[in-house]
């Protein structure tokens, strides 16, 4: 499991849209107002396989409350 640490309060940026790339994934968190970027290389999150890292992060953030969104790499 990904320790997830220093994410945007959920009241503010209630959203988490997570993209994949070939070596890193972004997750975009998204409010009424503003948002925030986090970009994580995937060799960090302990995953051969980047689209199973990927739904693993998905269901995290929706356990810690955000509405999940997942996007094709840009």
């Amino acid at each position: 499991m990904l320790r997830l640490m220093g994410l945007p309060h959920i009241e503010r940026f209630p959203v988490a849209t997570v993209i994949r790339e070939v070596e890193r994934i972004v997750i975009r968190f998204g409010g009424l107002e503003d948002e925030q970027w986090m970009s994580v290389p995937l060799k960090y999150l302990g995953a051969e396989d980047g689209e199973a890292a990927e739904f693993r992060l998905l269901a995290q953030l929706q356990q810690m409350g955000y509405e999940v969104e997942r996007v094709s790499s840009r």
